[in-house]
């Protein structure tokens, strides 16, 4: 089944792409939530035209997130957690202490960017990557300490 994102959905693909995916994903999740609609003919001359219409706002939002991206891409973040004896943190780190580490810094990023590929469960050395946009994505270092 094709469909047409009207959101970014992470793992699947960003808004205004077309997409296959199975028939009960797209029906029984996707379409009653909202998130996308179904490509049909019609839907995808909509969306040609609407593309046409939003090119140049589209560059700018790109060309801002390019600008950020490089404001982001030398940074690196210091994350203080508690940790036992032995460097084991309780819990772990995620996205939502990257943002606020972030805010400290300077720059508001929604959590819901932020790409953490390793479990952050001991101090060390790790990387985030940050969604400014489809095609720019930069990559934040992170220490995370004890407290």
């Amino acid at each position: 089944m094709e469909i047409i994102l009207k959101e970014d959905v992470q793992n699947l693909g960003y808004k205004d792409d077309i997409v296959k995916v199975k028939d009960g994903y797209g029906r029984n999740y996707l379409i009653p939530t909202g998130k996308a609609v179904i490509a049909s003919e019609s839907a995808k001359k909509v969306l040609a035209e609407n593309q046409k219409q939003r090119a140049h706002k589209l560059a700018k939002i790109k060309a801002d997130a390019e600008a950020l991206a490089k404001k982001l891409e030398g940074l690196t973040l210091t994350i203080g957690t508690k940790t036992s004896s032995s460097g084991v943190i309780f819990g772990s780190v995620n996205s939502i202490q990257v943002a606020e580490a972030l805010e400290k810094e300077g720059f508001t990023i929604d959590r819901k960017i932020i790409v953490i590929k390793d479990n952050i469960k001991e101090i060390g050395n790790y990387t985030a990557v940050i969604r400014l946009h489809k095609e720019v994505s930069p990559v934040v270092k992170l220490v995370v300490v004890s407290e």
